[in-house]
């Protein structure tokens, strides 16, 4: 019997409610009868059991072994150094968006540029707070700020350089505004990583157990349909015609009318009359309904477009790929 296949999912803060909020419109929903557990199931996968863990443990959990899958952020993946048996699958979530920043006090006014840094003059080296030491000081490395002193910190970092313990910090920011409300801000060239979320699994589980393999190549079908279906609209329209040609004819005369492919076009029970149907992205929607009419169409109805499946997407290749490649590695 195939072991259950397990994922990792955030259990707290911003991070947890838009990943379950994200899996939810791709179709996958989360289902946790017990608020208090931490665990699990989506109805629609019901060989995977969820499991809730800490953001910054969920790449080093997938690394081990200890789960199969998981949904995690850039900045977190990347400090815990998780390449190799860890393999991002999906690096393009399309929320959770935000940098990993270097964020000084206001009033160092002659302090503009990270290299700037360098000629700061304190009694002491200069210390930086931060929960990720590891890009920290690997970026500063680079830049040649060796003096700098990594802290490692947790809990609200804006008050350590009031508070004492460093001078400036490192961390993550996706608007500015807590910065700005402790009187920090993100020096020029100080962006560390720009980050958002991904989708990651075991290496190993992927190569050697057919089930993992399964399950993550539904989840990515559903969510590389739920991304390309994101702001595209179909619609709906009668054309005056005197044949299936002369439709298609005027349609190719105009830009917005393509569709995906091409539109499908069928005849009414009237005479002289078609239907017409195709995608249409959100932002170009007047200019097509325009179009429409122009070429003789009327009786125009959009509506939004929940999910585009291709006939394999792009990543599910780029996966097998990737697997591939290290076995014969």
């Amino acid at each position: 019997m195939a072991e259950q296949v397990r994922i990792a999912l955030p259990s707290k803060g911003r991070m947890e409610e838009e990943t379950l909020n994200f899996l939810a419109s791709c179709g996958l929903k989360v289902k946790k009868p017990n608020p208090r557990q931490y665990s699990a199931i989506i109805p629609a996968l019901p060989d995977v059991l969820v499991l809730f863990q800490r953001p910054r443990d969920i790449p080093v959990s997938v690394l081990a072994g200890d789960v199969d899958l998981g949904i995690c952020g850039m900045d977190t993946f990347a400090e815990a150094d998780a390449t190799g048996e860890a393999l991002i699958i999906h690096e393009a979530l399309g929320y959770g968006e935000c940098s990993l920043v270097l964020a000084i006090p206001d009033n160092w006014t002659d302090m503009q540029q990270v290299g700037d840094l360098a000629a700061k003059t304190t009694p002491k080296p200069l210390r930086v707070a931060t929960k990720y030491t590891a890009l920290v000081r690997r970026f500063l490395d680079e830049r040649g700020l060796h003096d700098i002193r990594v802290v490692t910190a947790d809990g609200a970092l804006e008050a350590a350089p009031s508070v004492g313990y460093a001078d400036f910090i490192a961390d993550i920011t996706s608007t500015g505004t807590t910065l700005r409300e402790n009187n920090l801000r993100a020096i020029e060239g100080g962006t560390i990583l720009n980050s958002q979320a991904i989708f990651i699994g075991n290496r190993h589980a992927l190569q050697t157990r057919p089930e993992v393999l399964a399950v993550t190549e539904q989840m990515l079908e559903f969510i590389e349909a739920y991304l390309r279906a994101e702001g595209q609209y179909m619609i709906f329209a009668n054309m005056r015609g005197v044949s299936i040609e002369d439709v298609a004819d005027r349609l190719r005369t105009q830009s917005e009318l393509g569709g995906l492919q091409w539109p499908t076009i069928a005849p009414l029970a009237r005479p002289g009359w078609w239907s017409i149907n195709l995608v249409v992205a959100q932002n170009h929607l007047y200019k097509a309904v325009q179009q429409i009419r122009s070429v003789g169409g009327s009786g125009v109805v959009m509506t939004p477009v929940s999910y585009i499946f291709e006939e394999r997407p792009e990543r599910c290749r780029q996966l097998s790929e990737a697997l591939e490649g290290t076995l014969e590695d």
